[in-house]
């Protein structure tokens, strides 16, 4: 194919794969809410229990729970397969765009973003069957849909040629290290916000008061401050090579120096601090729980800055976003 078809193409299939990405994530809304119809037939029953003062059968219920149960893992499944369709399609759009510009695909704001994404599905999807991740399916689901959304509608610019800076090898393992371990960071502080309205479920639960129908489906809190700890771990050696090994050699190779305190090398620095503080406490001082989970937030807010904000608002030898 010559450089107009695959542009073509790949313009195609980005935006087919953030609709589908959309439903994705409506079907991972229908899981969430499976146990609405649970709490309704349960009020049910109290009521009649109040009315008779006798006994009421637990088949209502029961049913009720079952059939919603069920229906809550069809629809899971049916988030998880429109999931890895979305991400056949997204892959092929961030290759076809590559193939079309003679490069790697990442030269530009609307190909960081498309490319960042799915450098997400890839590490929610190699997780999710060792990791049981399917209940962080609607937030990254809404994340890649967002982000993809936001390329396609307001950072779309035409292929092109890359700046002379960014020719080099360096580039691509400074940015795909960098993209994996954001891919990582977006899972883990999805989990730490989820481990914290969980975390506050259970609380209230604890003090008589119902939990949520929606986080029924939904581990532990515990189980979910484990995960978010495990994603972080796994993430931030990815990130401290990209960036603080990978990056300063590309660095020296293009500008003559390995360190410059540009905003995006200073904003690096600061995510990679946030990120060795939280694992740092969680390792020494036996931080778990919603001090971690804070932290681990405010990493990805920083990192989320540094991806975005840094290109749109700062000025430096970084800042590619062809816009």
């Amino acid at each position: 194919m010559n450089p107009s078809t695959l542009a073509s193409l790949s313009n195609l299939l980005i935006p087919t794969a953030t609709i589908i990405y959309g439903l994705a994530m409506l079907a991972h809304a229908v899981e969430w809410a499976s146990g609405l119809r649970v709490v309704k037939k349960d009020a049910e029953a109290k009521v009649l229990v109040a009315a008779d003062g006798g006994e009421v059968p637990d088949a209502p219920a029961d049913a009720g729970a079952d059939e919603s149960s069920v229906r809550g893992d069809q629809a899971s499944r049916i988030g998880i397969l429109l999931t890895v369709l979305a991400f056949a399609l997204h892959a092929g759009g961030v290759l076809t765009r590559g193939l079309a510009a003679g490069r790697v695909p990442w030269g530009n704001m609307y190909e960081f973003s498309i490319t960042a994404s799915l450098a997400v599905a890839i590490v929610y999807l190699a997780l999710l069957k060792r990791q049981r991740l399917q209940w962080l399916g609607l937030g990254v689901t809404f994340v890649i849909t967002a982000a993809l959304g936001i390329a396609v509608l307001a950072f779309y610019v035409p292929a092109g040629d890359l700046l002379p800076a960014l020719h080099s090898y360096w580039l691509v393992i400074h940015v795909s290290a960098a993209a994996i371990a954001g891919g990582g960071f977006t899972l883990g502080g999805l989990a730490s916000v989820l481990y914290l309205i969980k975390s506050r479920a259970e609380s209230r639960a604890v003090d008589g008061k119902p939990m949520p129908a929606a986080l029924r489906r939904v581990p532990s809190a515990e189980s979910i401050d484990a995960v978010a700890y495990k994603v972080h771990a796994f993430s931030f050696p990815i990130w401290t090579f990209g960036v603080l090994v990978a990056g300063p050699i590309w660095a020296y190779y293009a500008w003559g120096r390995a360190w410059g305190w540009d905003p995006k090398e200073v904003w690096s620095l600061v995510t990679w601090v946030v990120y060795a503080a939280y694992l740092h406490a969680r390792a020494t001082a036996g931080w778990r729980g919603r001090r971690a989970a804070w932290v681990a937030i405010a990493g990805w807010v920083v990192f989320l800055f540094n991806f975005v904000g840094v290109n749109l608002l700062l000025s430096g030898f970084h800042a590619y976003s062809g816009l």
